[in-house]
Order: C-alpha cells, then sequence, then structure tokens
C-alpha cells in the first residue's frame, strides 16, 4: 500500500478524518517549528506559532482545496502567523537552535557551533521581518522561488527581489561571522 500524499490526507482531513491530520501534523511539525523558531529566536514562542498553524489548517478543513501543494499551503499559513507575531513583538536571541545534531561534537566544536547559531539568529533578528522570512524559507526550509512565493502571497518577481534586499540586509550584520 502506497503511503498518501498530504494532498489526498488533507482531502480525508476535509472529510472529517482526524488520523488523516494526525499523520499530517506528524509530517510537518519540526519543519514548522524550525521556520518559526528562526524566526523568532524562541523556542517556546515558535512551538505555539506552529499549533496555531496547524489549528487554523485545520479549522479551514471544509475549504481546502489542493489548488498547491500542502507544503506550500502550510507554510503561507505559517508564514503569516509568524509575519503578524513580528508585528506585536520584536524577537529576542534565546540560544542556538535545539536541533540535534549527526555524530559526537567535541565540546569545543559544539561551543562553536552554538556561537555560530547566536550569531546568525542575532544576524536575522536584525533585519525586517519580510527580508527574515524569505531568508528562512530560501535557505533553511529550501524552498524554491515558486514555493516562497506561493507561500508568502506574492509574485516570484517580486520574492526574487526581496532575497536580492535582504541578503544585503543581512551582510553587514554577518561581517563578524566572516571574519571568523
Amino acid at each position: 500500500m502506497q503511503t498518501p500524499s498530504d494532498e489526498e490526507l488533507m482531502l480525508s482531513v476535509r472529510e472529517g478524518n482526524m488520523d488523516a491530520f494526525e499523520q499530517i501534523v506528524l509530517r510537518h511539525q519540526a519543519e514548522g517549528w524550525r521556520v518559526a523558531y528562526r524566526f523568532t529566536g524562541d523556542a517556546a514562542e515558535a512551538e505555539d506559532l506552529a499549533q496555531n498553524a496547524f489549528l487554523k489548517i485545520l479549522d479551514a478543513a471544509s475549504r481546502y482545496k489542493p489548488t498547491a501543494t500542502f507544503r506550500t499551503y502550510f507554510f503561507r499559513v505559517l508564514t503569516r502567523l509568524c509575519v503578524d507575531h513580528g508585528r506585536k513583538k520584536r524577537p529576542i536571541v534565546t540560544g542556538p537552535s535545539l536541533d540535534v545534531a549527526d555524530g559526537s561534537p567535541s565540546p569545543s566544536q559544539q561551543a562553536s557551533q552554538a556561537e555560530r547559531e547566536l550569531l546568525i539568529q542575532a544576524a536575522l533578528d536584525a533585519v525586517p521581518a519580510d527580508y527574515r522570512l524569505a531568508l528562512v524559507l530560501r535557505y533553511f526550509e529550501g524552498l524554491s522561488g515558486t514555493e516562497m512565493a506561493e507561500a508568502m502571497g506574492r509574485s516570484t518577481k517580486a520574492v526574487e527581489r526581496l532575497l536580492v534586499r535582504a541578503k544585503a540586509s543581512l551582510k553587514p550584520h554577518l561581517q563578524r561571522l566572516l571574519e571568523d
């Protein structure tokens, strides 16, 4: 038996199948948390934003139409929540990402990685919210220009221009990383 696609699962959720929704959440919760964490710099807020995105998707399940990939749809909902959150509260750098590392790096490697994560998060926090979101979706989550455009509700050209401005804005903040 073939594993159902996200879109097939969402069509099943639309019909009231909560087991299908649970599968969707399990597939995308870590990815959603990472995006929100990169945006906010706060693990608890990232978890709240990701959960709220799933709740909004569940609330709208009866109107779901698979016009784009579910992943793009999910990122569109999550990015709107992140941008709204960013308008209400400026993020604060709290610590390195909680991603589990492969292998066993030495304590000095761990310290170096933690410092690098803090510098990257501080640099991201220093740029405007729409720039931060574009950078996170492209470079941390690997979305294509088309996927980003759909997720952010903009044209592909607008996203390309946004990325150019975002990188230019980020560069001075990453200067310390470039010097190390």
